[in-house]
């Protein structure tokens, strides 16, 4: 017999990320209440409060519609004048098993529950198999919008049925509902798939797989250009620079311990003339047979061993997302061999200042430096090593704190080898995302035998640094796109100038113009095309290239251009000698804006 087991909640006492839970879980349930009264053949699968809102699963007879969202909608509104209590109740396997017999989903959640412990939830005629956790009545749900129509797979396995799943957003009051969703047009509107396409930076192609970015012309020269400055940088650091393959032999990665805890990561295995490989999901392996391939003295220690390597990570299709979440990757990686923790605070310190000097030059400064720490009741995710852990938690501590850096820490953030320090970006769509990290790792140099010759003519073990400044080219690409729109510097301008002649019997001098900023190793164009001027000035905007040169007889004669600057600004007739300094000093001093 169902036993009632919840009392009212007083909202207003309780913290506002538990508030909106339930006003979310809440919501879910009458969306599935709408869902039963639209199509009574739906079969229920879940729906949980997320981040911003909450989603309910279903089978469905037929796909659905955007006119069935509107439905639903119009129908869950009914629900909140209704003011409906939401009561909970515990029942038996018996009963729960005789009211979900027709809702094979429900069942197979039942077999996860102990006895005593199964629970529903009942408001009106509706009731849902469900652990708690809502508002008192429907008409403290708040404001809410559906929002769109996607597929998931039960459970999350490819192998269970495809269901379809209806997210919806809600927040506790209509101006916050809106004032999220001009953030959400805000997002849309600087998101870097849609930019990288109309820009020309980048492609994704089904033939060659999701995930699996395909760099065109003016993506790979940004690509280029980051490359050979984060490489520059780490030579004036005492970096060296290496190639390591992408493919090597399973046991690599079973000696490191990537086999037992990112398996589920990695691409599967090759087996060829009886021997497994696997293309690699990080660079650490690779980077300790580098330090192994000779024996090093305490004088050549630190060991700065960098490559901007790929990696490749099985990400689930749900989770690939243009080029912030990719299968395959390049790394600005960087591991280096420290003799002791002196070495390694120092070390550290000089990672953060160069990421600080880095991001400053990029623009960026809506990020954040967490320090991610391990959970030592977890033996099965992390390595088993107390007293590692706290030798490495403390040491990064006390770096942040010694260069000045706010940090926050998190809790069973870390690697599964040691603590890091996460450097947090939020996107345009107002997600965190870890952009970079910087470990301390006294695992691996145990686990590989690694070791260095002391002052004292010993053999000692060396500690382990990783790092990376501007993560993987991919996902710096794609929050630099989001940064500037796509109005990237001149620096980084895949086309930095587009000569403009006005004529086609200008065309010879509009070559003659660029072939001089070309002897300074500046991107021009030349648009000889046979459209009106004032139609390839319109397109040059649209390609948001940094500067339009029109030339015509008076340009010719004087030995001039007419410069306009992105965003429209005339700048007039300039000797083509001041124009090139102008850019070659901009491009140089990366400036962010003329």
């Amino acid at each position: 017999m169902a036993v009632p087991i919840e009392e009212h909640v007083d909202l207003k006492q309780l913290p506002q990320e538990e508030r909106l839970a339930r006003m979310r879980h809440s919501a879910a349930h009458v969306l599935a209440e709408a869902m039963v009264e639209l199509m009574p053949e739906a079969e229920l699968g879940i729906g949980p409060p997320i981040e911003n809102g909450f989603y309910y699963d279903f089978r469905l007879p037929r796909p659905l519609t955007e006119e069935d969202l509107k439905w639903l909608q119009k129908r869950m509104r009914k629900s909140l004048g209704r003011r409906l209590p939401f009561q909970m109740e515990q029942i038996t396997r018996e009963e729960a098993q005789e009211r979900w017999k027709d809702q094979p989903f429900k069942l197979d959640l039942l077999s996860d529950l102990e006895d005593g412990s199964i629970t529903q939830c009942t408001h009106g005629k509706f009731t849902d198999l469900c652990r708690g956790g809502h508002v008192n009545h429907t008409g403290e749900l708040g404001a809410f919008k559906l929002t769109s129509i996607a597929g998931a797979y039960w459970r999350g396995s490819e192998k269970n049925p495809q269901l379809q799943r209806v997210y919806g957003i809600l927040f506790e009051t209509e101006e916050e509902l809106q004032d999220y969703e001009r953030r959400l047009e805000e997002a849309r509107r600087r998101d870097h798939r849609r930019i990288g396409r109309d820009l020309k930076l980048f492609d994704l192609y089904d033939e060659v797989g999701p995930g699996h970015v395909v760099w065109l012309p003016a993506g790979a020269t940004i690509r280029r250009e980051l490359m050979r400055w984060i490489e520059d940088l780490e030579l004036e650091r005492g970096y060296l620079h290496v190639s390591t393959p992408n493919v090597s032999k399973r046991e690599l990665y079973v000696k490191s311990g990537h086999w037992d805890h990112f398996r589920d990561a990695m691409y599967p295995v090759m087996e060829r003339e009886g021997e497994e490989y696997v293309l690699r999901p990080m660079n650490c392996p690779s980077h300790i047979m580098v330090y192994m391939s000779d024996l090093h003295s305490y004088r050549e220690l630190p060991l700065r061993i960098a490559e901007l390597g790929n990696m490749h990570r099985w990400e689930k299709s749900g989770q690939v997302s243009g080029m912030s979440r990719v299968r395959i990757m390049t790394l600005n990686d960087a591991h280096i061999f420290c003799a002791d923790t002196a070495q390694v605070e120092s070390e550290v310190e000089g990672v953060l200042r160069l990421m600080e000097e880095v991001y400053g030059t990029l623009g960026l400064k809506d990020y954040a430096y967490r320090l991610s720490l391990g959970d030592p009741e977890n033996k099965e995710k992390y390595v088993d090593n107390p007293p590692m852990w706290e030798a490495g938690e403390a040491l990064l501590r006390r770096v942040l704190q010694k260069v000045g850096l706010d940090f926050y820490e998190a809790k069973d953030e870390a690697a599964f080898y040691g603590p890091k320090i996460d450097v947090q970006f939020q996107t345009a769509a107002g997600k965190d995302e870890t952009l970079v990290t910087i470990q301390v790792d006294f695992h691996f140099p145990e686990q590989f035998g690694l070791e260095y010759v002391g002052e004292d003519g010993a053999r000692h073990r060396p500690i382990i640094v990783h790092r990376g400044v501007i993560s993987t080219l991919e996902r710096m690409v794609a929050l630099l796109i989001e940064e500037y729109e796509g109005n990237f510097p001149l620096w980084l301008a895949p086309t930095q100038a587009i000569v403009i002649p006005i004529a086609d019997r200008h065309i010879p001098y509009g070559e003659e113009v660029a072939a001089k900023l070309r002897t300074a190793r500046l991107r021009v164009e030349v648009d000889n095309r046979s459209d009106r001027m004032n139609a390839k000035i319109r397109d040059a905007q649209m390609r948001k290239i940094p500067y339009v040169l029109v030339v015509g007889d008076r340009e010719a004669e004087a030995g001039q251009a007419a410069v306009r600057v992105r965003g429209g600004e005339d700048l007039g007739p300039m000797a083509l000698d001041d124009l090139l300094e102008k850019l070659r000093t901009e491009r140089d001093t990366k400036a962010l804006s003329p």
